[in-house]
């Protein structure tokens, strides 16, 4: 009898591994397709999948759980139902249908994606999860058969824009449809696979934390790389560490001497150049910087040495990714060999050759190439869509050798590298600047280490000035990043729940949420704090007590006068606000006045008073050259005009020479007047006579009370102080319970008490005025079904359309100094009836404790006309100053909302221009890209 090689199963090991395949025969097919035996957890996936189970499979990036979503397409094929392959995002859902055309021919999978249907009908279909919702809420003909339904990357229902589709997904399907979802590991998965087994039936949760190759942590500091953790302790299999794990101790001698060193070039830095880097006259004294910073190029010459290449270099900003490129290049620097160049240059010229000719270079088509026949490679969202999946297939191919990206690329694009490079552990988040969190952290490094390819990962983050090895260590081994729901009801959500289930199955759906379930949850903890605190408050009662009488009443004799007094310094600031908002008002462009407080506190001219029922914000030039729109806060008195001076006839806040100029024309015009006048001092009024009244009736009561004499007077003042704390946390916690407690019904309610004062729904019905609102998907969703109701766009042209349905649509990524130039005409009038109506909803909305509609922003409506009166993209996208991804994503993002206004405006003449304007917006690399 023949022994079995060294590394073969033996034969009872292989017959015991026949008995256990031989209940899921489909899944031993599929299993022997695969070059390499499958890991366990995704053997205990595709095998719960063929039991007929839900699945939540939560694993490291890169771990490979795509392959239980993959077996449920082909459990589907072999037993003749459909599947929906469902992803957060459209180039996700481009990459996962060509693997799966790859794997089962193009004739059994289809491709849906708001923009682009391909074989629609197929039985998979690859979509984006809005359009599978969609589909729910139509009661799609497309569902009939359906079987499984994967949710890829279904830990972005934590998402705040997007991530309540992912859970009306799941409250909504069939219950005949098993619901595979797969997920970034999470530390709550347990609670979320509880959750799913509560709303779709028999669920399996399957965690894996073990990566299938190693990461290794390191911070590489000048040219030499250092490893983070003390090794003995790294779980490197794992790709995390044990927390509190010990720091490398020669990264923190090199903290220590760093900190030290800055400490000493402070100290002998002249006091008046101190935080001043090379200004006139400046001396660089001191020892300077004591840890030399590589440069990109330098990062990429010391990986290469060290044959840690391929890498991505995650830099947080989409002009530092370019600007990197730039670098590169500027140091002629080549990763690729003659072969490998050529390689390159073919496949660019043959993928992006069928774009317009003339849009090549506003593209910089010729610097993108240079770059990627060098190897080298940028990714983020301001570019094109097909440079950056060309990009994702030259890397894949071996062809780029080192990408510059977002933090967008982490999520869920198939670009697995040998080594992830962190330049800061900082980034901007829409408001500020913020650190990263640990599962941000997790979810970027989680690239590192290529399966198959790469025998250790390794994730490096660039040594900065400041820099604390122990708050790295704790980024890189802290396990605790929750999925918490942002699930919240919306107006188009009411009517499409309200017409297909009626009212009341409508709240009770709602109430099968993920956030319902988190909150209830958190209730049982609530109540336990509750109980607790009551146990202390009589604990605090009783150490209170006084002989002489009841000190609790005592004190709160002493708290009432110390709350009057409060009050009363309040209600006098407030009136202060009523008469500095009056002041406002009176205010002319020209006029010169004094900010009272805050970070532009001194003389400015008013440029434009920004009156507004919503908070006055006038827009200022500064003396010291600073263009802002001010808030109400920046005026917590009355100001009148010091001074008048003549503004330019056609003044842009925004040029720094005409600020320059009318900052000089404010220091001339305040130059001699007092200092009372250009530095004023707080004002303090005096308490009004009722209160004053009121405080010396208490001191009264407090003066003549039995315990105001007693000895331990203060040390039952202490006691009764905690007491009255801990009274109103109390009441605090029994609120918060109350509130938590069918929180999202009780949300949905307020929404139909909105709708219903709009009269979209009567009761348990949806009104002919409220199906238009069915169609319409959209954060601004009711000033758009209102301002179709109301025909504010039915006399207009597909272009001036355009320009006004992108008000609706866009939303700048920074807040703008100014108001956005707006077309005239017909385009204006109608903006400005629309911001009209949304500040009436707005009002309504407050009423019913609902604050959803954000102002609208015009701030694409030029782009947009333009681009649909047929320009040129050179001179569209140069004016208004953006990249050619963000224009041809918020062109996508206008076309499918058109859509969805022309699908909502049957029987008026506005579905006609809407499907006219899709038309016009769908050219050049709009339609290429």
């Amino acid at each position: 009898m023949s022994r079995p090689t060294e590394g073969e199963p033996s034969a009872a090991e292989r017959y015991a591994s026949y008995r256990r395949d031989k209940g899921h025969p489909v899944f031993r097919d599929f299993a022997a397709g695969y070059a390499f035996p499958l890991d366990d957890f995704q053997v205990e996936g595709c095998k719960a999948v063929e039991d007929g189970d839900g699945v939540l499979v939560a694993a490291p990036t890169g771990a490979g759980k795509t392959v239980v979503g993959e077996f449920a397409v082909h459990l589907a094929l072999e037993t003749g139902r459909k599947c929906f392959y469902t992803t957060p995002i459209k180039a996700l859902s481009n990459q996962k249908y060509s693997d799966l055309v790859d794997r089962h021919g193009a004739d059994k999978v289809g491709l849906l994606t708001g923009d682009t249907t391909i074989n629609g009908e197929a039985p998979v279909v690859v979509m984006t999860t809005e359009v599978l919702r969609n589909m729910l809420y139509a009661r799609s003909r497309t569902l009939v058969g359906l079987g499984f339904v994967v949710m890829d990357e279904v830990h972005y229902l934590a998402d705040r824009a997007r991530g309540a589709v992912w859970e009306e997904v799941i409250i909504h399907l069939p219950e005949s449809v098993s619901v595979v979802s797969l997920s970034a590991t999470v530390s709550n998965a347990e609670e979320f696979g509880e959750w799913l087994e509560t709303v779709r039936g028999a669920t399996r949760t399957i965690v894996a934390e073990r990566r299938p190759v190693p990461l290794f942590q390191h911070v590489m500091v000048g040219r030499r790389l250092l490893d983070l953790f003390a090794s003995s302790d790294v779980d490197a299999a794992a790709g995390f560490v044990r927390e509190g794990a010990p720091v490398n101790d020669e990264l923190m001698k090199l903290a220590r001497d760093d900190w030290a060193a800055s400490r000493l070039k402070d100290r002998r830095t002249p006091k008046g150049q101190r935080g001043r880097q090379g200004g006139p006259g400046s001396r660089n004294v001191g020892n300077g910087r004591r840890i030399w910073i590589p440069s990109r190029v330098d990062v990429i010459d010391q990986l290469e040495r060290k044959n840690l290449l391929p890498a991505i270099d995650f830099i947080f900003s989409r002009a530092g990714c370019d600007a990197a490129v730039k670098q590169c290049l500027e140091a002629n620097l080549r990763l690729t060999d003659p072969e490998e160049r050529d390689e390159a240059i073919a496949y660019v010229e043959r993928t992006l050759g069928g774009l317009p000719a003339d849009d090549l270079h506003v593209l910089g088509y010729h610097d993108f190439l240079d770059a990627a026949s060098r190897g080298i490679a940028a990714h983020h969202a301001g570019m094109l869509p097909a440079f950056k999946e060309c990009v994702e297939e030259l890397y894949l191919r071996g062809l780029v050798k080192m990408v510059f990206a977002t933090e967008t690329l982490a999520l869920g694009i198939n670009m697995p590298a040998r080594t992830v490079v962190l330049e800061k552990l900082s980034k901007w988040n829409g408001e500020t600047h913020a650190d990263i969190t640990p599962g941000e952290y997790t979810q970027l490094t989680g690239r590192a280490g290529r399966r198959g390819l790469d025998v250790e990962g390794h994730a490096v983050v660039l040594w900065q000035p400041g820099m604390n090895p122990r708050d790295l260590a704790g980024l890189a081994s802290t396990r605790t990043y929750p999925l918490r729901s942002s699930f919240r009801p919306s107006y188009n959500m009411a009517v499409n729940l309200v017409h297909a289930y009626g009212r009341h199955r409508a709240r009770e759906l709602l109430e099968q949420s993920f956030a319902q379930f988190q909150a209830d949850r958190a209730v049982v903890g609530l109540a336990r704090q509750q109980r607790k605190a009551e146990d202390a408050l009589a604990g605090y009662a009783e150490a209170a007590q006084c002989h002489l009488g009841d000190f609790l009443e005592y004190a709160a004799l002493r708290r009432r006068i110390s709350e009057l007094e409060k009050e009363s310094s309040k209600a006098r600031r407030h009136d202060r606000r009523s008469e500095a908002e009056a002041s406002l008002e009176r205010l002319q462009p020209g006029d010169v006045v004094v900010v009272p407080v805050g970070k532009f506190a001194g003389p400015a001219v008013v440029v434009d008073p920004g009156l507004s029922e919503h908070g006055h914000r006038p827009l200022v030039i500064t003396a010291e050259r600073q263009g802002r729109r001010l808030a109400m806060m920046d005026f917590p008195t009355p100001v009148e005009p010091v001074a008048k001076i003549k503004l330019p006839r056609k003044l842009d806040p925004r040029n720094p020479h005409q600020r320059k100029d009318v900052a000089q024309a404010v220091r001339e015009a305040v130059r001699g007047l007092p200092l009372s006048v250009t530095r004023p001092k707080a004002e303090r009024g005096p308490v009004d006579a009722e209160t004053a009244q009121q405080i010396a009736a208490l001191r009264a009561q407090v003066r003549e009370h039995p315990c105001h004499g007693c000895a331990e007077r203060e040390d039952h003042a202490r006691w009764a102080e905690r007491y009255a704390k801990l009274e109103k946390d109390t009441q605090l916690l029994a609120q918060r319970i109350e509130r938590r407690t069918n929180t999202v019904a009780r949300t949905f309610d307020r929404v139909c008490e909105v709708l219903e004062a709009l009269e979209y729904l009567t009761d348990d019905e949806v009104t002919e005025r409220g199906r238009g609102l069915m169609r319409i998907y959209s954060d601004l969703d009711l000033v758009a079904a209102e301002s179709l109701r109301l025909g504010l766009w039915d006399d207009l042209s597909p272009a001036q359309l355009g320009a006004v349905l992108s008000a609706l649509v866009y939303e700048a990524r920074r807040p703008e100094d100014g108001p956005p130039n707006v077309p005239g005409g017909a385009i204006g009038t109608t903006i400005e009836e629309m911001t009209r109506l949304w500040g009436e909803l707005e009002r309504l909305e407050r009423t019913h404790r609902l604050d959803f509609l954000r102002r609208p922003d015009a701030g694409f409506a030029w782009t947009a006309y333009r681009w649909a009166e047929g320009q040129e993209l050179d001179e569209v996208i140069t004016r208004n100053d953006q990249t050619a991804g963000d224009f041809v994503r918020q062109m996508k993002q206008l076309i499918d909302f058109a859509g969805q206004v022309a699908d909502a405006a049957a029987g008026t003449p506005v579905r006609d221009t809407a499907r006219q304007l899709v038309k016009l917006l769908r050219r050049g690399i709009v339609a290429a890209g």
